[in-house]
């Protein structure tokens, strides 16, 4: 065996000998990473999933700087980093606003920073809110609405005169519409009158000369608006195919 064959045995022997030197290092440095594994539920509750835990532990940090100046500065910064991992906050009104909410939030209200908005204030976010009632008043006719009717009934308090006639026939021919809307069907201007009369408590009458719009204007402009607002859902509906 010549000196050369030697030494490339003695190099290939070497090379094999670090390889299991360095395949053991790295197991050993991959059961360490893996005792040291962090489960989310074994992590603090985040405010805002949306920002991510850095976020978090970013304020975690500015909450433990004493310096003023320089805690201001980090809330600053981690203000813009906010506005960059969500922009679509960038499309509300006062977004910044909304992003130093948040900064005081994710501190659970504990940070002290000169904000160039009101600091918020925990209980107007926890308190929970008024109870609504729900509506117990029964609607007589469900095509015309509660809406209708609580313009039927202010309209019947106006004084007589020609505005009070001119808005009676304008709520009489929406009225018409409503109808055909729901009912798909013809009807006689004789019985929108009947019940603007029946639900004005008989404070609502026509002029004998006044006429509604004609039936099939009114299913015409009903089938003109059903056709555009088709045509708006399909656009829609083509965004979000090429969204995906």
């Amino acid at each position: 065996m010549t000196l050369m064959n030697v030494k490339f045995a003695f190099q290939t022997l070497q090379m094999k000998k670090d390889q299991k030197k360095s395949g053991s290092v790295s197991q050993a440095r991959k059961h360490v990473s893996l005792e040291n594994i962090e489960y989310n539920t074994q992590r603090t509750r985040m405010f805002f999933s949306e920002y991510g835990r850095n976020i978090q532990r970013m304020v975690d940090k500015a909450l433990l700087i004493e310096d003023r100046e320089k805690r201001n500065k980090a809330a600053q910064n981690i203000v813009n980093v906010m506005s960059y991992l969500n922009p679509q906050v960038r499309e509300l009104e006062n977004y910044k606003h909304k992003l130093w909410d948040h900064l005081f939030m994710l501190s659970d209200y504990k940070l002290d920073v000169d904000s160039p908005y009101p600091k918020p204030e925990k209980e107007s976010f926890t308190s929970k809110p008024k109870r609504i009632p729900y509506p117990s008043s029964r609607i007589k006719y469900k095509y015309y609405g509660k809406v209708m009717e609580d313009m039927i009934g202010k309209i019947s308090k106006l004084d007589e005169g020609k505005s009070k006639e001119q808005i009676s026939q304008n709520l009489a021919n929406f009225m018409k519409m409503s109808y055909l809307t729901w009912n798909k069907d013809t009807v006689d201007d004789t019985t929108i009158l009947s019940h603007l009369k029946e639900l004005s408590d008989d404070q609502l009458k026509l002029h004998e000369s006044a006429r509604l719009n004609h039936t099939a204007e009114i299913l015409a402009m009903n089938k003109e608006k059903l056709a555009r607002e088709n045509a708006a859902r399909k656009k829609v509906n083509k965004r979000k195919v090429r969204k995906k």
